[in-house]
């Protein structure tokens, strides 16, 4: 009995990976996990790293995603000068810190405030106990250009 299950599962597996491949190597489709986007082989997706918020994202254009909070409106253009690297592809251009020239331009989505995290500090036998909340604030935006410089 156990050693029927163990098969099945087996197959499960098998076919499991037997689908991966042909969404992604046989068909020369790679795929991204983070976008949950399918783009060709030949067209790779420029992206680049950038530093903001004491963080640093990799992001690619049309992308939206959350940083620290920026002291912009809502719908004004900002740039990230902090590129640490930029590629497309199998060229990869890595700064020593940072890519000479390279900016990425973004538009200003919205701004709000993360989830509550509750913070519970307790001391065993003193009758000490404290409960606080936080929540960062945060900025959305959406990359709208990556300028690779020179």
């Amino acid at each position: 009995m156990a050693l029927a299950v163990a098969r099945d599962m087996a197959d499960a597996a098998g076919a499991r990976s037997v689908a991966y491949k042909s969404l992604t190597g046989a068909a020369g489709i790679s795929y991204n996990s983070k976008s949950l986007q399918f783009t060709s082989a030949a067209g790779f997706p420029m992206y680049a790293i950038i530093k903001t918020g004491g963080k640093q994202y990799r992001v690619k254009s049309g992308e939206q995603l959350r940083v620290e909070s920026l002291a912009a409106d809502v719908g004004a253009a900002v740039s990230f000068d902090e590129v640490l690297a930029v590629g497309e592809g199998d060229a990869v251009r890595v700064g020593a810190p940072l890519v000479s020239g390279a900016k990425v331009k973004a538009t200003v989505l919205a701004h709000g405030r993360g989830e509550k995290l509750r913070i519970f500090k307790m001391r065993r036998r003193k009758h000490f106990q404290k409960t606080q909340g936080h929540r960062q604030n945060y900025t959305e935006v959406r990359i709208d250009d990556i300028v690779g410089g020179a």
